[in-house]
């Protein structure tokens, strides 16, 4: 999938055709982060910084007790990746990705949405709980393994190809 800033000075393709899970994240950070009414993220497996030259960070302690670096473009401020030291999955700001499929978006931090959540939707209140971890992805990390710590604990959906980036 293809990745730009608003300037385009940021641009890279993700490492799966799709994101091994899509969230809408309704909690104040992403609120704040987004100056909008909701954050939206595409979680892929780690993959090395882009165009490093051209991104700063922003590191914040979360409320689960990790660490998130946020990456945005030096010239334009666009938020494009997250990351947090020791996981083995980015955040990839899904503003920015072109022909992202937003249907299978899982609604987080319902209980502070500014914004009706659409009837039939997958969503939790707070934070996922991790009882709807899927199958093992890539080299053996678990699902429940690779996406825990991106907001602290997560659940999404297996990539179509099965596979991970390194």
């Amino acid at each position: 999938m293809d990745v730009s800033c608003q300037c385009g000075a940021i641009s890279f393709k993700t490492p799966l055709p799709k994101p091994l899970a899509v969230y809408i994240c309704h909690c104040d950070e992403c609120r704040r982060q987004s100056s909008s009414a909701f954050g939206c993220s595409a979680i892929f497996p780690k993959f090395p910084l882009p165009c490093k030259d051209m991104l700063s960070c922003y590191s914040r302690p979360t409320t689960t007790g990790h660490q998130l670096n946020c990456y945005f473009c030096r010239n334009c401020g666009t938020r494009v990746i997250h990351s947090t030291p020791g996981k083995d999955v980015v955040s990839v700001k899904g503003g920015c990705i072109q022909g992202l499929d937003w249907k299978s978006a899982r609604h987080i931090w319902c209980k502070r949405a500014m914004v009706p959540i659409p009837e039939g939707v997958e969503r939790d209140e707070e934070e996922p709980s991790e009882d709807l971890y899927g199958d093992a992805v890539g080299s053996g990390g678990s699902r429940n393994d690779l996406l825990k710590g991106v907001w602290g604990k997560l659940k999404g959906k297996k990539p179509s190809d099965g596979g991970s980036a390194s």
